[in-house]
């Protein structure tokens, strides 16, 4: 079977969308990431290379690819393993990371701006197609800090006077590096939006008192918008969980876009409504549990009611409630990029 929606690339519509200038012709795709395997199923051998992925990207209607630096891996967990594709480890939530003192801050063999590698993406930059382009994307400073640290003790760290100094040199030390990233995608005019994720809530709320991110990892985020808007090109931030909170800090970093709308903790709707003046566009929120556990059915019903309910006027980009893993149904993940073809038409009348 072969699939390809018909549909010709064109970035300027995703742009438009991002941005909420006015209604493009059709609802973009946007996902932070798709399992290589679905991908693979979809051009019908592996997608290995950059110009398998700008193959996939246009059998499956996405106007762009999404390109990281490589940053040699920081072992991140206590056990000294990082996560690998197909094996899942978690963080040390309990006691300590392998981060506890000043003194392990500063013999930690830490990676150094030369080292980051951005062979995929200069070769990205090469075989992109003109109807198409580069979403530079990376992230997950706060969530570094708290992984080396270890969750209880970055805890404890942030109201205790002698520890905080380590909290604020993990910050300043990894921010360094991925603003770098940043600072080197944003520099090329195949780069048309950047992409920054780092959870930051649960579907309770926030992680940890607002008052942190404000301090520690916001002026990073502003940094970066600040980046995307000297280009005048989309910023997208991605986090689960609930963000009303901390939604207004995020616009004023600059954030043009907000993924994925857990819609176990936020309706796309209510977020489009309350921040429509801010001109903040919504993508995503198609729930992950029906993706993976429902019917094509279910999943078309979900697609209908967000095109419905959110896409009139412009400012939404159709994708899952977080990205689409292995454990999604392949059946789910096309039907619900077939509704989008679909319905996904402005002006919308359904």
């Amino acid at each position: 079977m072969e699939y390809k929606l018909n549909r010709t690339p064109n970035f300027e519509r995703l742009r438009r969308a991002l941005l909420c200038e006015g209604e493009p012709d059709l609802v973009p795709n946007l996902e932070l990431g798709v399992h290589p395997m679905h991908k693979s199923t979809i051009i019908g051998r592996p997608c290995v290379s950059v110009a398998d992925e700008i193959e996939f990207a246009r059998h499956a209607a996405y106007d762009y690819i999404k390109v990281q630096p490589r940053l040699p891996l920081l072992p991140t967990f206590a056990n000294g393993h990082t996560e690998d594709a197909g094996k899942r480890n978690w963080a040390t939530e309990n006691g300590s990371g392998l981060i506890t003192s000043l003194q392990d801050v500063e013999k930690f063999s830490w990676p150094t701006i030369s080292d980051i590698s951005y062979t995929r993406f200069e070769e990205a930059c090469t075989l992109i197609p003109d109807d198409m382009a580069i979403i530079g994307q990376y992230g997950d400073i706060f969530t570094l800090v708290w992984e080396m640290m270890g969750f209880e003790s970055f805890s404890y760290a942030l109201y205790d006077d002698e520890d905080i100094e380590i909290v604020e040199q993990l910050f300043d030390r990894i921010g360094t590096l991925i603003y770098s990233m940043f600072e080197t995608m944003a520099s090329s005019n195949k780069v048309g939006a950047l992409w920054y994720s780092d959870d930051l809530a649960y579907i309770g709320g926030p992680i940890i008192n607002p008052k942190y991110y404000r301090q520690y990892l916001f002026p990073w985020v502003r940094r970066i918008g600040d980046l995307a808007k000297k280009r005048d090109i989309p910023f997208l931030y991605h986090s689960d969980g609930l963000l009303y909170s901390l939604i207004p800090d995020l616009i004023d970093c600059g954030v043009t876009s907000l993924h994925p709308i857990e819609p176990k903790a936020m309706d796309p709707y209510e977020v489009k409504t309350r921040f429509a003046q801010d001109k903040l566009s919504i993508v995503g929120s198609i729930e992950m549990d029906t993706l993976a556990r429902g019917t094509t059915e279910e999943v078309e019903a979900l697609v209908h009611d967000r095109i419905k309910r959110v896409a009139p006027g412009g400012g939404y980009c159709l994708g899952s409630g977080n990205s689409v893993p292995d454990y999604v149904k392949f059946e789910n993940y096309w039907a619900m990029l077939s509704a989008g073809e679909k319905w996904g038409r402005y002006p919308i009348s359904l």
